[in-house]
């Protein structure tokens, strides 16, 4: 296993453990902690654990430094995993672990199409997002016979790397991304009784 890959997923579940084991509420007067503040908590250790690793690591090695690339084929080439696969991978494994939640970095504009929207939720959270940047989209949706709580947060463009990748991807939808706009969603989903 690849250490950022335990790193990322270790953070999450122990996240999620204080979480459940009722460190942050009564269990007698409580059968657990609200979606709204757990799907809050989830997002504000991801959203930094990726900016961390998006500004400290990819924006200074590969784009000032120059001493290593970026790339989509990062085993082939011998370059850094990009951020959002990343991000990918993270989820991955930490929904081996099935700790409760799940959740996936999506857009409107994915570069690659397995990162669309496929829920209504999905689509209606990211429409949301893209067009109130810095406001959050929740709300409950069933799939199968499970209710969620659903959360979209915005993911901002935080590094040139962010755009200069998504710009000038030959897969790319768009290529005018800014620095410090919206350029998908982070979508974390409980599931609640």
């Amino acid at each position: 296993m690849k250490p950022y890959r335990k790193l990322i997923a270790v953070s999450l579940i122990v996240l999620s453990s204080f979480f459940t084991t009722g460190f942050l509420f009564d269990k007698e007067k409580s059968t657990g902690i609200d979606p709204k503040m757990m799907a809050d908590a989830l997002h504000s250790v991801m959203e930094a654990d990726r900016t961390v690793y998006t500004k400290y690591i990819i924006q200074r090695l590969v784009k000032k430094e120059k001493v290593i690339k970026a790339s989509e084929h990062w085993e082939d080439e011998k370059a850094l995993v990009l951020p959002a696969q990343m991000f990918r991978y993270g989820s991955e494994l930490v929904a081996e672990k099935d700790p409760g939640f799940s959740y996936s970095l999506l857009s409107q504009w994915p570069i690659n199409a397995q990162n669309k929207p496929k829920t209504e939720v999905e689509k209606n959270g990211l429409k949301y997002i893209a067009e109130k940047p810095g406001v959050n989209f929740y709300s409950e949706e069933i799939l199968g016979d499970q209710k969620y709580f659903t959360a979209v947060y915005p993911d901002m463009a935080v590094a040139e790397a962010c755009i200069s990748c998504h710009n000038d991807h030959k897969d790319s939808p768009r290529s005018d991304f800014k620095l410090g706009e919206v350029m998908g969603g982070v979508v974390i989903r409980i599931p609640v009784n």
